[in-house]
């Protein structure tokens, strides 16, 4: 039984989104504040499942499966798989909900797009969590996307699956466990009668290669700085080849206030699931 409830919405081109939304359990707060999760480029709702399930403790939980990603529909036009896109599309949920105040929590793309939310409409946002990403991305991890989002080759049963995404991320995740790698795998793939598919369209790979599709915003320090006044922790993995220390660097000097936690063990991107993830989430939104 899931813990969720299914939430179904359209965006303004008419496609159908799909989001999991988690009741807050804690029924002596009448108002609970709302936090939207938001994945990372291949990613889906799925892969918050757990940390969902730890903040509906005390807060509503919602997240999304971005289009082109899990449930939601694909988009024909591969060109609007963009964090421009994503992003109207979050305000179109947030609209529906008539959600005026969202705590965002964001992975990799998902915090690229936290920070335009936030610089867009900064009234909207509480507090910003950003997973492993920053206003400059490290061309050495782009280019290891690059080199396979889109290009997997199809698995015919869920060991193979398994298999070919530990080779992919095993220095990611040098630490995980067996049941870890399934799990992983489990919340990348959906099953079609057996056989495992990757959960994703193939054609979010292409802007990528587009300078100019803004699928990889060059720089983002001025959007940065329009989060000057946002609350903001931001998560690094320790061996992470997306978001550089020097990188870090620069965000606390430029944010005063900004909270800052680095998980060992841990590439692009933590999971979040992580013992120091948790921990330093609660204090964070526990600050608040």
């Amino acid at each position: 039984m899931n813990n969720y409830d299914d939430l179904w919405y359209r965006s303004s081109d008419r496609l159908r989104l799909y989001a999991r939304d988690y009741p807050c359990k804690n029924k002596e707060e009448p108002d609970p504040s709302t936090i939207l999760c938001m994945h990372g480029l291949t990613r889906n709702s799925a892969d918050f499942s757990r940390l969902a399930e730890h903040l509906s403790a005390n807060y509503r939980v919602i997240s999304v499966d971005q289009r082109g990603r899990g449930k939601s529909d694909y988009d024909s036009v591969a060109a609007n798989y963009t964090p421009v896109t994503y992003v109207q599309d979050m305000f179109a949920l947030l609209d529906k909900l008539e959600l005026q105040r969202v705590i965002l929590i964001g992975t990799s793309m998902g915090g690229l797009m936290s920070l335009l939310m936030c610089a867009m409409q900064s009234e909207r946002i509480s507090a910003v969590v950003i997973n492993d990403i920053g206003p400059e991305v490290d061309p050495v991890g782009l280019g290891r996307i690059k080199s396979y989002v889109g290009k997997a080759l199809p698995v015919s049963n869920w060991a193979d699956a398994i298999a070919q995404a530990r080779e992919l991320n095993t220095a990611t995740f040098p630490d995980f466990s067996e049941q870890q790698w399934s799990d992983f795998t489990r919340a990348l793939y959906k099953d079609n009668e057996g056989i495992p598919v990757l959960a994703y369209d193939p054609a979010i790979a292409q802007p990528l290669d587009d300078a100019e599709s803004g699928a990889v915003p060059p720089d983002l320090w001025p959007v940065f700085a329009a989060c000057e006044a946002t609350p903001m922790l931001v998560i690094r993995g320790e061996l992470s080849d997306i978001l550089a220390i020097g990188c870090v660097d620069e965000m606390r000097a430029r944010k005063e206030g900004l909270q800052y936690v680095e998980i060992p063990q841990r590439g692009h991107a933590p999971t979040l699931d992580e013992p120091a993830s948790r921990a330093a989430i609660d204090t964070f939104l526990k600050g608040l």
